[in-house]
């Protein structure tokens, strides 16, 4: 399979580079030419289970510096930060083929119908993973996939032919993948991972072996998920997780001490988060429907304000 990673930032590049292994074409794109370079010219390191390998990949920092015989691809997975959605893939369509189909793997709620917009709903999937994914230094990176799932679906909820496909190898790759006839569902229950620990990391910049092992955090935490469980129940929305506490165990399941969340990560690069796609998305959705959601109010307010204290950074 042809294969672009559109935002191959840490997760782009542990999912791009497991998919390089197992024998497909993938090209993974970031706009960083630091992080391109390194990969091309001594291959993407993957740190797993503490020991470094090099895959040979290939990077871009551009759509159209991807150099295929056809031009296009078979499959696009969009990585980039949400707020990066809408002009990350209006700069991609020379990648899509008649057949092309588009899934987003992004944090949040919302990129669907961005992602739509653009190339078209018929293309669109979605999905959610629970892969990890942490930057050691320009193409090196922590590779967070034994025990974690991955999910994707059509937005109508069929069964496709494509979409049992791209599951197959994802499977085949090490990535284990089912297909869901519920991806908002799914979609939400990924929130809720994010929601339970995103915020709380970014504002205390702690690791995850640091956030476990403080009780008032987890309390924290806790109560982020049981609000956005309340805004899902208060929406329709059909939740596989049904106690709070597992979405703050889920999300620490099988990751090093020294894992640190995209969130934090992104403020220690100095960038500002997709805290309005997480915790953000549960606050708007709790204003439609009526349920209070002052944690969630509270974790917002707080990484508005480390962002607006990002050199060169006024506001989103």
């Amino acid at each position: 399979m042809k294969i672009c990673v559109l935002g191959a930032g840490a997760l782009g590049c542990a999912i791009g580079g497991v998919l390089t292994e197992a024998g497909h074409e993938v090209w993974l794109i970031n706009r960083n030419a630091e992080q391109v370079d390194a990969m091309n010219s001594r291959g993407l390191i993957l740190r797993d289970d503490g020991a470094d390998r090099a895959v040979q990949v290939h990077a871009a920092t551009t759509a159209q510096g991807v150099d295929m015989d056809t031009g296009t691809v078979d499959l696009v997975i969009v990585l980039v930060k949400s707020f990066h959605t809408r002009q990350a893939m209006e700069a991609a369509t020379s990648l899509l083929g008649p057949d092309t189909a588009v899934l987003s793997l992004q944090n949040g709620l919302g990129h669907e119908g961005i992602l739509a917009e653009i190339v078209g709903r018929e293309r669109v999937l979605a999905g959610k993973t629970y892969v990890g994914g942490t930057q050691l230094a320009a193409g090196h990176v922590i590779v967070g996939t034994r025990g974690k799932d991955t999910h994707i679906g059509e937005l109508d909820g069929r069964i496709t032919g494509r979409v049992q496909r791209i599951a197959d190898t994802f499977n085949r790759a090490g990535l284990d993948t089912t297909v869901s006839d519920n991806i908002m569902g799914t979609i939400w229950d990924k929130l809720l991972i994010n929601v339970a620990t995103g915020a709380l990391t970014g504002i205390t910049r702690l690791t995850y072996g640091q956030l476990y092992r403080q009780p008032e955090l987890e309390a924290c935490g806790v109560a982020a998920v049981a609000e956005a469980m309340a805004v899902a129940e208060a929406s329709g929305i059909r939740l596989s997780i049904t106690d709070p506490r597992d979405a703050w165990l889920k999300a620490g399941a099988g990751l090093p001490d020294e894992f640190k969340t995209s969130m934090l990560q992104s403020l220690e690069k100095g960038s500002v988060t997709e805290v309005d796609f997480v915790n953000g998305s549960v606050v708007r959705w709790g204003a439609k429907c009526g349920v209070p959601t002052p944690v969630n109010q509270t974790l917002v307010a707080c990484i508005k304000g480390i962002e607006l204290g990002l050199p060169g950074s006024s506001s989103h």
